[in-house]
């Protein structure tokens, strides 16, 4: 690995549940005690892996949505990684 590399860990989180309404500007949770935590992901290529298989589960259900979380940017808002 060359010094220009930089292999950082970061932390993406998948999760997905059942929305109230599916309009994009104000949408919530049916029940958040139901939330499906897919998983943590150090790296965007497995989020996006996990959040397109679980999405693809639940295709036949048009309120239920995935959502992958770059946790690292919460953690670090400078980070301007995936």
């Amino acid at each position: 690995m060359s010094d220009t590399q930089i292999n950082n860990q970061l932390l993406h989180l998948v999760i997905g549940g059942e929305l109230v309404c599916v309009d994009p500007t104000n949408c919530e949770f049916k029940d958040l005690k139901a939330v499906d935590f897919v998983g943590a992901f150090g790296s965007y290529e497995d989020a996006r892996k996990a959040w397109k298989e679980a999405a693809q589960r639940t295709v036949d259900n048009a309120h239920m949505r995935y959502f992958i979380i770059h946790a690292h940017k919460l953690l670090d808002p400078a980070s301007d990684q995936k």
